[in-house]
């Protein structure tokens, strides 16, 4: 990536405080949640992996679900354990712009993924009859290989306009990772039709997944309410209620984030807001899609049996 003459050469995160007590709470805090997020959507993978009973087209989705989540928890908590504990808050210019590229592959990723599961919750629902032969492996592997490669073509754009900024002489990010608005902030020029590009990239990666999330489960709605029995149509439900608090859960988030009034941003704000999808959401995941489903608690005591 070729780089500005004027730009810096690394950045410092200002992480969430200064007081040296509530650092280490908040150091404790994230290193429970991050062993949490390490255990539980290895352990939810290897359930998937290693029992026949899981290996259907909805699981299939969960495990890919549960690795971004997993290497997406990884590419942010480490940094911010370390700006908890230790005096050096710098990130170099090229760990900045890894950790950014990472960061927005990941999200764009799992954005695209959960639209998949929508389809395929939807395939399961009203489609019961084609179901198996509609969602076979190979499509559900084209689904998540396009979910990946969307996704890190996307961040690739991003990353690449973000960084041949003039960050000039500021390079305090007042955030705990690199995050596009703090660094948006801090550019002294070359702004120009970024906003456009920021409009492109928001409607790709998640108003287009929310229409067509919206789509599948106005469909499943239908289809839910022509069943007779108040006990089909419960059954029906719960088979999407873990994926439909997940979106919601995830979507909210960002749109929380991105889609607000330039005038109307809060660094302080967006700071909590943006914990809860990068370190909160991936530890409660695994727990979204295993308290709730039967089939993955008996897989689970087959486990440990």
């Amino acid at each position: 990536m070729e780089r500005s003459n004027h730009t810096v050469s690394e950045f410092f995160l200002l992480g969430f405080t200064s007081d040296p007590d509530m650092q280490l709470v908040l150091f404790v805090m994230f290193l429970i949640m991050y062993t949490l997020t390490v255990l539980g959507n290895t352990t939810l993978i290897v359930l998937i992996c290693s029992d026949s009973r899981l290996h259907t087209p909805m699981y299939f989705f969960i495990g890919n679900l549960s690795f971004l989540d997993l290497w997406l928890s990884t590419v942010y908590t480490p940094k911010i354990l370390v700006i908890c504990v230790s005096e050096d808050k710098s990130v170099s210019f090229a760990g900045c712009v890894a950790q950014f590229f990472f960061s927005a592959g990941l999200d764009y990723s799992e954005c695209y993924l959960l639209t998949a599961m929508a389809y395929d919750r939807y395939m399961a629902i009203a489609k019961p009859l084609l179901y198996s032969q509609v969602m076979s492996i190979k499509l559900c592997a084209c689904f998540v290989a396009a979910s990946y490669m969307g996704g890190f073509v996307n961040s690739s754009i991003i990353t690449k306009k973000t960084f041949t900024f003039d960050f000039c002489n500021d390079n305090v990010i007042d955030d705990f990772f690199c995050d596009l608005l703090p660094l948006v902030k801090l550019a002294c020029g070359g702004k120009e039709g970024y906003q456009a590009l920021m409009y492109f990239l928001l409607t790709s990666n998640v108003m287009i997944p929310i229409a067509l999330i919206l789509a599948s489960y106005l469909f499943i709605i239908a289809t839910i309410l022509r069943i007779r029995s108040t006990q089909g149509r419960l059954k029906a439900f719960s088979t999407c209620s873990s994926h439909l608090i997940s979106v919601t859960l995830y979507y909210g988030s960002i749109l929380y984030i991105y889609s607000r009034p330039r005038t109307s941003y809060s660094l302080d704000t967006d700071k909590i807001v943006s914990t809860f999808y990068t370190v909160v959401f991936p530890m409660l995941n695994p727990l979204i899609y295993s308290l709730r489903n039967k089939d993955v608690k008996e897989a689970l005591n087959k486990l440990f049996k």
